[in-house]
Protein backbone atom coordinates (compact mmCIF):
# COMPACT_ATOMS: atom_id res chain seq x y z
CA UNK A 1 0.00 0.00 0.00
CA UNK A 2 1.42 3.10 -0.85
CA UNK A 3 1.08 5.59 2.43
CA UNK A 4 2.58 8.94 0.75
CA UNK A 5 2.91 9.57 -2.68
CA UNK A 6 4.61 12.44 -4.04
CA UNK A 7 3.70 13.34 -7.70
CA UNK A 8 5.73 15.87 -10.50
CA UNK A 9 6.71 18.37 -7.21
CA UNK A 10 8.17 21.21 -7.93
CA UNK A 11 9.42 24.43 -5.81
CA UNK A 12 10.46 27.91 -7.42
CA UNK A 13 12.59 30.60 -5.31
CA UNK A 14 12.37 33.31 -7.60
CA UNK A 15 14.82 31.96 -10.73
CA UNK A 16 16.37 29.31 -8.18
CA UNK A 17 14.69 26.00 -9.06
CA UNK A 18 14.90 23.91 -5.81
CA UNK A 19 12.70 21.10 -6.32
CA UNK A 20 12.05 20.13 -10.23
CA UNK A 21 9.21 17.33 -11.03
CA UNK A 22 9.77 15.26 -8.25
CA UNK A 23 8.02 11.77 -7.76
CA UNK A 24 8.75 9.45 -5.47
CA UNK A 25 6.07 7.03 -3.00
CA UNK A 26 6.35 5.20 0.13
CA UNK A 27 5.10 1.91 0.96
CA UNK A 28 3.05 1.83 4.52
CA UNK A 29 5.37 0.39 6.93
CA UNK A 30 9.13 1.32 4.62
CA UNK A 31 11.97 2.72 5.53
CA UNK A 32 13.07 4.96 2.57
CA UNK A 33 17.00 6.82 2.79
CA UNK A 34 16.67 10.41 0.89
CA UNK A 35 20.23 11.12 -0.07
CA UNK A 36 22.58 13.78 -2.07
CA UNK A 37 24.99 16.56 -1.70
CA UNK A 38 24.40 19.21 0.06
CA UNK A 39 21.72 21.63 -1.58
CA UNK A 40 20.27 18.94 -3.31
CA UNK A 41 16.73 19.59 -2.35
CA UNK A 42 16.21 16.75 0.75
CA UNK A 43 15.32 19.96 3.25
CA UNK A 44 13.29 21.47 0.69
CA UNK A 45 11.23 18.33 0.04
CA UNK A 46 10.82 17.97 3.99
CA UNK A 47 9.20 21.00 3.93
CA UNK A 48 6.85 20.43 0.73
CA UNK A 49 5.41 17.22 2.44
CA UNK A 50 4.82 18.84 5.84
CA UNK A 51 2.93 21.76 4.47
CA UNK A 52 5.99 24.60 5.53
CA UNK A 53 6.35 25.28 1.79
CA UNK A 54 3.22 25.39 -0.48
CA UNK A 55 4.84 23.40 -4.29
CA UNK A 56 5.18 25.94 -7.11
CA UNK A 57 3.17 22.98 -9.04
CA UNK A 58 2.61 19.06 -8.14
CA UNK A 59 0.43 17.37 -5.54
CA UNK A 60 1.62 15.16 -2.63
CA UNK A 61 -1.29 12.72 -1.45
CA UNK A 62 -1.22 10.55 2.05
CA UNK A 63 -3.13 7.68 1.94
CA UNK A 64 -4.77 8.20 -1.15
CA UNK A 65 -5.65 11.51 0.21
CA UNK A 66 -4.23 15.54 -1.24
CA UNK A 67 -2.57 17.24 1.68
CA UNK A 68 -1.09 19.67 -0.80
CA UNK A 69 -2.16 23.26 0.50
CA UNK A 70 -3.02 22.03 3.93
CA UNK A 71 -0.64 23.71 6.37
CA UNK A 72 1.90 21.78 8.90
CA UNK A 73 -0.64 21.25 12.12
CA UNK A 74 -3.06 19.69 9.31
CA UNK A 75 -0.65 17.24 8.27
CA UNK A 76 0.48 16.22 11.39
CA UNK A 77 -2.66 15.75 12.78
CA UNK A 78 -3.04 13.66 9.16
CA UNK A 79 -0.02 11.54 11.01
CA UNK A 80 2.98 12.67 9.35
CA UNK A 81 5.36 13.96 11.89
CA UNK A 82 8.97 15.20 11.20
CA UNK A 83 11.87 15.78 13.78
CA UNK A 84 13.48 19.41 14.63
CA UNK A 85 16.28 21.71 16.15
CA UNK A 86 15.45 20.13 20.19
CA UNK A 87 18.57 22.35 21.19
CA UNK A 88 16.52 25.71 19.80
CA UNK A 89 12.98 24.77 20.24
CA UNK A 90 13.00 22.87 23.48
CA UNK A 91 16.24 24.10 25.05
CA UNK A 92 14.87 25.11 28.56
CA UNK A 93 12.56 22.32 29.01
CA UNK A 94 13.44 19.01 30.93
CA UNK A 95 13.50 15.92 28.64
CA UNK A 96 10.32 14.55 30.06
CA UNK A 97 8.63 17.88 29.49
CA UNK A 98 10.00 18.19 26.17
CA UNK A 99 8.75 14.58 25.01
CA UNK A 100 4.78 15.24 26.63
CA UNK A 101 4.59 18.10 24.62
CA UNK A 102 4.93 15.92 21.47
CA UNK A 103 2.48 14.27 22.97
CA UNK A 104 -0.13 17.02 22.48
CA UNK A 105 1.16 17.83 19.02
CA UNK A 106 -2.05 15.98 17.99
CA UNK A 107 -4.51 18.15 20.16
CA UNK A 108 -5.45 15.26 22.40
CA UNK A 109 -6.58 17.72 25.15
CA UNK A 110 -8.53 20.94 24.09
CA UNK A 111 -6.47 24.09 25.75
CA UNK A 112 -9.48 25.58 27.53
CA UNK A 113 -10.19 22.00 28.84
CA UNK A 114 -6.64 21.62 29.91
CA UNK A 115 -6.47 25.43 31.83
CA UNK A 116 -10.24 24.82 33.46
CA UNK A 117 -9.25 21.43 35.24
CA UNK A 118 -11.74 18.22 35.88
CA UNK A 119 -11.37 14.85 36.30
CA UNK A 120 -11.32 13.51 32.59
CA UNK A 121 -8.57 15.95 31.97
CA UNK A 122 -6.50 15.01 34.80
CA UNK A 123 -6.72 11.54 33.81
CA UNK A 124 -5.48 12.15 29.83
CA UNK A 125 -2.92 13.90 31.34
CA UNK A 126 -1.90 11.24 33.67
CA UNK A 127 -2.44 8.59 30.46
CA UNK A 128 -0.23 11.44 28.67
CA UNK A 129 2.31 11.54 31.41
CA UNK A 130 2.76 7.76 31.16
CA UNK A 131 2.83 7.34 27.37
CA UNK A 132 5.84 9.79 27.96
CA UNK A 133 7.83 7.79 30.00
CA UNK A 134 7.10 4.72 27.71
CA UNK A 135 9.12 6.67 24.86
CA UNK A 136 11.75 7.77 27.29
CA UNK A 137 12.14 3.90 27.97
CA UNK A 138 12.39 2.89 24.53
CA UNK A 139 14.96 5.56 23.38
CA UNK A 140 17.06 4.80 26.19
CA UNK A 141 16.73 8.85 27.76
CA UNK A 142 14.72 7.38 31.11
CA UNK A 143 17.97 8.32 33.16
CA UNK A 144 17.70 12.51 31.45
CA UNK A 145 14.18 12.58 32.19
CA UNK A 146 14.86 15.50 34.66
CA UNK A 147 17.69 16.69 32.71
CA UNK A 148 17.45 20.39 30.59
CA UNK A 149 17.29 19.53 26.97
CA UNK A 150 20.00 22.22 26.20
CA UNK A 151 22.83 19.96 28.63
CA UNK A 152 21.93 16.57 26.93
CA UNK A 153 25.07 15.11 25.39
CA UNK A 154 25.06 15.58 21.70
CA UNK A 155 23.81 11.79 20.42
CA UNK A 156 21.29 11.96 23.13
CA UNK A 157 19.49 15.42 21.88
CA UNK A 158 19.49 13.47 18.68
CA UNK A 159 17.78 10.38 20.31
CA UNK A 160 15.08 13.17 22.16
CA UNK A 161 14.02 14.49 18.68
CA UNK A 162 12.84 11.21 17.77
CA UNK A 163 10.91 10.83 20.95
CA UNK A 164 9.13 13.88 20.55
CA UNK A 165 8.25 13.01 17.13
CA UNK A 166 7.04 9.55 18.11
CA UNK A 167 5.27 11.31 21.17
CA UNK A 168 2.13 12.69 18.22
CA UNK A 169 1.91 8.98 17.10
CA UNK A 170 3.16 9.38 13.33
CA UNK A 171 2.52 6.97 10.69
CA UNK A 172 5.20 8.37 8.71
CA UNK A 173 7.74 9.86 10.23
CA UNK A 174 10.35 12.30 8.90
CA UNK A 175 13.81 12.34 10.07
CA UNK A 176 16.13 14.72 9.08
CA UNK A 177 20.28 13.47 10.20
CA UNK A 178 19.19 11.82 13.27
CA UNK A 179 22.74 10.62 13.55
CA UNK A 180 24.76 13.78 12.79
CA UNK A 181 27.79 14.53 14.98
CA UNK A 182 27.54 11.06 16.49
CA UNK A 183 30.46 8.53 16.77
CA UNK A 184 30.53 5.07 15.43
CA UNK A 185 28.97 3.35 18.59
CA UNK A 186 26.38 6.26 19.13
CA UNK A 187 25.54 5.96 15.21
CA UNK A 188 24.82 2.16 15.62
CA UNK A 189 22.56 2.32 18.80
CA UNK A 190 20.89 5.03 17.31
CA UNK A 191 20.17 3.11 13.64
CA UNK A 192 18.62 0.62 15.70
CA UNK A 193 16.73 2.30 17.80
CA UNK A 194 14.75 3.56 14.62
CA UNK A 195 15.16 0.13 12.85
CA UNK A 196 13.24 -1.20 15.76
CA UNK A 197 10.85 2.04 15.67
CA UNK A 198 10.09 1.09 12.04
CA UNK A 199 9.64 -2.92 12.36
CA UNK A 200 6.53 -1.62 15.33
CA UNK A 201 4.80 -0.40 12.12
CA UNK A 202 6.22 3.45 11.52
CA UNK A 203 6.78 4.20 8.03
CA UNK A 204 10.08 6.59 7.95
CA UNK A 205 11.54 8.82 5.55
CA UNK A 206 15.25 9.14 6.24
CA UNK A 207 17.44 11.93 5.54
CA UNK A 208 21.06 11.57 6.95
CA UNK A 209 24.40 12.01 5.09
CA UNK A 210 26.13 9.25 6.66
CA UNK A 211 26.13 6.38 3.73
CA UNK A 212 26.89 3.00 6.51
CA UNK A 213 23.91 4.38 8.27
CA UNK A 214 21.35 4.86 5.19
CA UNK A 215 23.06 1.99 3.18
CA UNK A 216 22.91 -0.95 6.21
CA UNK A 217 18.99 0.31 7.56
CA UNK A 218 16.69 1.43 4.58
CA UNK A 219 14.72 -0.64 2.57
CA UNK A 220 15.10 1.51 -0.30
CA UNK A 221 17.27 4.92 -1.37
CA UNK A 222 15.83 7.90 -3.01
CA UNK A 223 19.12 10.07 -4.78
CA UNK A 224 18.61 14.02 -5.35
CA UNK A 225 21.01 16.05 -7.09
CA UNK A 226 20.39 19.86 -8.15
CA UNK A 227 16.47 19.06 -7.06
CA UNK A 228 15.95 16.63 -9.19
CA UNK A 229 15.53 11.95 -8.92
CA UNK A 230 18.66 10.76 -10.29
CA UNK A 231 18.09 7.21 -8.55
CA UNK A 232 15.83 5.18 -6.62
CA UNK A 233 16.30 1.93 -5.77
CA UNK A 234 17.38 -0.95 -3.55
CA UNK A 235 20.87 0.07 -1.32
CA UNK A 236 23.23 -2.62 -3.18
CA UNK A 237 21.95 -0.90 -6.49
CA UNK A 238 22.00 2.46 -5.60
CA UNK A 239 26.00 2.08 -4.60
CA UNK A 240 26.75 1.24 -7.92
CA UNK A 241 25.12 3.33 -9.86
CA UNK A 242 27.93 6.04 -11.50
CA UNK A 243 25.18 8.99 -11.84
CA UNK A 244 25.27 8.83 -7.98
CA UNK A 245 28.66 8.04 -7.62
CA UNK A 246 29.65 10.57 -9.93
CA UNK A 247 27.06 13.31 -7.84
CA UNK A 248 27.64 12.28 -4.47
CA UNK A 249 29.20 9.33 -3.42
CA UNK A 250 32.46 9.97 -5.00
CA UNK A 251 32.89 5.96 -5.03
CA UNK A 252 31.66 3.18 -4.22
CA UNK A 253 34.25 2.15 -1.19
CA UNK A 254 33.04 4.85 0.63
CA UNK A 255 29.94 2.98 1.36
CA UNK A 256 31.29 -0.53 1.09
Amino acid sequence: MKLLEVKGLRKQFGGLVAIDDLSFHIEKGEMLGMIGPNGAGKSTAFNLITGFYSPTAGEVKFKGEGITGLNPSQIAGRGIVRTWQVASLFANMSVLQSVTIGCHLQGRIDFWHAIAGGTSVRKKEEEVRKKANQILNLMGLTGFKDMLSKHLPHGFLRRLGVAIALGADPELMLLDEPVSGMNSEEIREAMALIKGINKEGITILLVEHNMRAVMSTCDRILVLHHGRKIAEGLPKAIVQDQKVIQAYLGGAAKVA
